[in-house]
């Protein structure tokens, strides 16, 4: 399983300080999932041998409107493992959903942002994975975490219904934010999902990876086409 982090400058922690905490935790790897504009300079080779622990390079894009939205993971599609579109906002997530080159759609139910039947199932037809964010969950109280609790199980209902793709984080910020795969379980369970979900939500993010590098490869021509060299 795998968990997705902002590392300094975009949270507290280093990239290498996330993939220490992360093996403690059981975790076999970390996507960096910085938001565009703050980007982390790291060694993913040295961290890995350092810690066991794989780095995935990723990256948030937060723009304000469809073009910039579009422009900006083009840039970033090719420099990019993993490319995630930071939701929160109708438009946008609408915008993610629709682009089969987007991976992910973060934290779509925060802010303003919501998920319809429509959106629901252009993720399911272009392979868009929609995150389950645990992130206010584990750091809110009162109102804004039943608000929180409510719109995830309605992104559930959705997800379950048109058999969209997903994944589950924490995402943190910090690696004092960052929660044991069980313990994430353990919310899960309590906020009506089972085990089950939540572990296919974390492993998602291997999926990802491993499905993405094996694309970025000199020999890869198209899914079922490769070049052999022999």
């Amino acid at each position: 399983m795998y968990e997705a982090v902002h590392a300094r400058p975009d949270g507290a922690s280093t990239v290498a300080r996330m993939a220490r905490t992360a093996a403690d935790y059981g975790y076999e790897g970390i996507v960096v999932r910085n938001h565009g504009d703050q980007r982390a300079a790291f060694d993913a080779d040295e961290i890995s041998a350092a810690t066991g622990i794989d780095v995935v390079a990723g990256v948030e894009v937060r723009a304000d409107d469809r073009s910039r939205a579009s422009g900006l993971v083009g840039n970033h599609r090719s420099r990019s493992t993993i490319v995630a579109v930071h939701g929160g906002s109708v438009g946008i997530n609408r915008f993610a959903v629709e682009q089969p080159s987007v991976d992910v759609l973060a934290h779509p139910m925060a802010g303003d942002g919501d998920v319809n039947h429509v959106m629901a199932k252009a993720a399911a037809d272009n392979g868009v994975r929609l995150e389950f964010s645990l992130h206010d969950v584990l750091h809110t109280t009162g109102g804004r975490r039943v608000r929180t609790i409510q719109s995830l199980r309605k992104l559930r209902e959705l997800v379950e219904h048109y058999d969209a793709p997903y994944v589950v984080s924490a995402d943190p910020t910090s690696h004092l934010e960052l929660r044991a795969p069980r313990d994430l379980v353990a919310v899960g369970e309590t906020i009506g999902f089972d085990a089950e979900q939540i572990e296919t939500g974390l492993s998602e993010w291997r999926r990802l990876a491993r499905r993405n590098r094996d694309r970025q490869s000199d020999s890869f021509v198209e899914p079922g086409v490769r070049i052999d060299d022999e």
